[in-house]
């Protein structure tokens, strides 16, 4: 199994970070077949007024620079999903060039 935390922020308005999180209470079943299908066993997001922490459980087989895009390409409500969630968020300040969630590097696990 291979472990990810990934971080973003939602943009600065209390409507959008309120529809964030009403989107995510229920998610589309689109959404959620479509990661599954790609080898994410588990997925949490945690919010801290605007800034977004993503931590997934994956198979070993999961490659995100080739299962991103096909779970992006699987059906036309993912890519919809999926740009729906964009319009909300913006990169973290220290996110690296061209990089949406930034990938965080794991120092401690008990």
């Amino acid at each position: 199994m291979k472990q990810y935390g990934r971080t973003i922020n939602l943009k600065n308005d209390p409507e959008i970070i309120e529809r964030y999180v009403e989107y995510h209470r229920t998610i589309w079943p689109e959404v959620e077949r479509g990661l599954k299908s790609i080898g994410i066993l588990r997925m949490l997001i945690w919010k801290l007024d605007r800034q977004l922490f993503m931590f997934m459980e994956t198979s070993d087989e999961f490659d995100a620079a080739r299962d991103w895009p096909r779970y992006e390409a699987s059906h036309p409500r993912i890519k919809e999903w999926q740009a729906l969630m964009a319009s909300f968020q913006e990169p973290a300040p220290n996110a690296k060039p061209g990089e949406w969630w930034a990938e965080m590097e794991q120092v401690f696990d008990l």
